[in-house]
């Protein structure tokens, strides 16, 4: 009839979202969609959570911890030494691994691959820098210390060293300690990372323990592991979860 009008399709669609905004159940879920947002971003670029994969780094970090990870730390430098840092892992690095699991856990995988919340197809590991590029590495002094460019770490974060009695099984004598490796330089672009629990860590020295080195010479590299600058991810630097575990990460 004259004097009426009608909606177009596109009016009619606007003015259906704009109920949508207004509703309740939109605006929370508009609020939902931005935090979901918000947080893939800061664990893109800022600062991400992970879980600790093994035992390897206990009693600073135990199984199953959640760790803040700031991905910002080095901005392509080398880590300090000393720092605990998370890297994704090479094939060389068999510790653990991801299992394939249903169709629920795969989907939640994939949204974390996206997003960085949740759990992801990347497989990662924790370590501690001990030696950076161009560092001489070696285990051990005559009191069982690990020597960098030959000053003794002060490692009172150590749990489960490996067995060394001065006098009998040293590095220098028959029988070889196991907790003795190198000398090793790291190679450029390279991290030489151990574990704080040393008696139960694959890291990048973990084959080489008890072979040949000291007066020998260099260590064989076909036995070690470097993690390459590229692979590391950020410095962990907190334990948020579980709560009693809350603290700074040293």
């Amino acid at each position: 009839m004259a004097g009426q009008s009608q909606a177009s399709p596109r009016t009619g669609a606007r003015g259906r979202w704009q109920a949508f905004r207004r509703s309740t159940a939109g605006t929370l879920l508009l609020n939902l969609a931005a935090a979901v947002v918000v947080i893939a971003l800061v664990q893109t670029f800022f600062v991400k959570m992970y879980v600790v994969p093994s035992g390897s780094m206990q009693d600073t970090l135990a199984v199953g911890d959640r760790i803040l990870v700031n991905r910002t730390a080095y901005a392509g430098g080398v880590p300090p030494r000393g720092d605990v840092v998370v890297f994704s892992a090479t094939e060389a690095w068999n510790e653990g691994g991801t299992s394939k699991g249903g169709p629920v856990k795969e989907l939640a995988r994939y949204f974390g691959d996206v997003t960085g919340i949740g759990p992801s197809h990347e497989k990662f590991l924790v370590k501690r820098v001990i030696g950076v590029p161009g560092d001489l590495v070696e285990c051990c002094t005559a009191e069982g210390a690990v020597a960098v460019n030959g000053n003794a770490l002060d490692e009172p974060y150590i749990k489960n060293n490996l067995p060394f009695t001065a006098g009998a099984a040293e590095c220098s004598g028959t029988p070889r300690s196991v907790r003795c490796f190198g000398p090793v330089t790291v190679p450029d672009g390279q991290l030489l990372v151990l574990g704080d629990n040393r008696g139960n860590s694959n890291d990048s020295v973990y084959a080489c323990r008890g072979g040949s080195g000291g007066e020998a010479g260099e260590q064989d590299g076909s036995c070690l592991k470097f993690v390459p600058l590229e692979n590391v991810i950020g410095h962990t630097f907190a334990t948020v979860l579980p709560l009693s575990r809350l603290g700074t990460v040293k």
